[in-house]
């Protein structure tokens, strides 16, 4: 499966959103409706499944789904 349809997959567990209807355009927060909670806990499970370190200093600067999936895309 693709890193992409892979995140999609689990932003869809988190926000009720079938992966699908997770655009690269789509907030997290605003339009897919994500706690602070939420995001982190996201971003454990990212962690996991790709095997990758997120620098804190890095996520402060994502906002939206592309964002996301282009840190990630770099460090896989």
């Amino acid at each position: 499966m693709s890193i992409e349809k892979e995140f999609r997959k689990l932003i869809a567990q988190y926000s009720g959103v079938s992966p699908e209807e997770v655009a690269a355009s789509c907030r997290f927060r605003e339009d897919l409706g994500f706690s602070s909670l939420d995001f982190m806990s996201l971003l454990g499970e990212v962690e996991d499944e790709f095997d990758i370190e997120l620098a804190p200093e890095k996520l402060c600067d994502i906002h939206t789904v592309g964002e996301a999936m282009n840190l990630i895309a770099s460090m896989v």
